[in-house]
């Protein structure tokens, strides 16, 4: 998207218009940027992956900080090279954003303790096949068993009024990734961590599938202009994740946040080059809450329903 600037006149100008040969030169390192922000992105994943094995990390901080870092990372890119300059967060969203992140961090270590119990006396500490089988295996698990928690999210009524919450804002980016209702976290994360137990992946592997899931959920609610081209078909991303928030529910699938080929396999890929939404948001914004009235939205599940009005006779 080009990046541009309206005047107190209204006319719009182009931001790179006060030195001659300076506008060319940004241009150029944004779009290096945008062609390396993604590698980079998969080479830290590799990387601490690599060294958390190898030196025995331990995952209760490995994670955490990593997840830190690449939503640093992430934000600074929004700065950088953003999707969308309308969509960077206000002051009162930031506010908002960081209350609910809380609560997100909060729902997603009590789906941790859920589990913890059965992933102790199920996971083994050292992996039973080697880890280049266990790690594509764990990410797989994962990533359909997200997908379909994900799915349904959408089409059950009662978990919509779940998962509905994060669908609020009429924007995307890093900051409001955060925005979901706690117990629509809890059920998705325990749901996926018990998945992997019962299936008996390692603790090594969780681990390397959990940091390419964390970067890749991040990555795809970030407001950058990075595109990844035919990887599309693989790997799901910020273009196809924009479709997925599209108040146009004809081209609102992309239920996949790692992994692209369950959409290609369930009939949810919508995305094609070139295509972007219109608006992004609720289909119907007045069916819950603003994002600022936290305490309503975790509230909505109980709220009584509006009785149907009455059909024309």
């Amino acid at each position: 998207m080009d990046e541009r600037e309206c005047a107190a006149d209204g006319e719009i100008h182009s931001a790179d218009y006060s030195v001659p040969g300076q506008g060319a030169v940004r241009n150029s390192a944004s779009r290096i940027l945008r062609a390396v922000a993604y590698p980079v992105l998969l080479l830290a994943v590799v990387g601490v992956a690599a060294f958390a094995l190898r030196l025995r990390w331990d995952p209760a901080w490995v994670s955490p900080l990593f997840l830190i870092g690449v939503i640093a990372y992430l934000a600074l890119l929004e700065r950088l090279i953003p999707y969308d300059r309308n969509w960077h967060p206000g002051k009162d969203e930031w506010r908002w954003y960081g209350i609910y992140f809380l609560l997100t961090m909060a729902g997603s270590g009590l789906a941790q303790l859920l589990v913890a119990l059965a992933v102790g006396l199920i996971a083994p500490e050292e992996p039973a096949r080697h880890l280049g089988a266990e790690i594509p295996g764990a990410l797989l698990t994962g990533s359909l068993v997200s997908y379909a928690v994900h799915r349904l999210g959408h089409q059950n009524a009662l978990l919509w009024r779940l998962h509905g919450v994060h669908h609020v804002p009429e924007k995307v980016n890093v900051a409001n990734n955060g925005v979901n209702h706690v117990l629509d976290i809890v059920l998705a994360q325990s749901l996926v961590q018990l998945a992997l137990a019962l299936v008996g992946f390692s603790r090594p592997a969780v681990l390397v599938a959990g940091l390419f899931v964390a970067a890749q959920g991040y990555f795809v609610h970030a407001n950058i202009d990075v595109r990844i081209g035919s990887l599309n078909h693989l790997l799901a991303s910020p273009e196809q994740h924009r479709l997925h928030h599209s108040t146009d529910l004809s081209e609102a699938g992309h239920y996949g946040s790692d992994l692209s080929c369950w959409d290609h396999l369930f009939g949810s890929f919508t995305w094609r080059p070139g295509r972007e939404p219109t608006a992004v948001g609720l289909h119907d914004p007045a069916s819950f809450p603003g994002t600022g009235e936290i305490l309503a939205a975790l509230l909505h599940p109980w709220r009584r329903r509006p009785a149907p009005r009455p059909g024309p006779e």
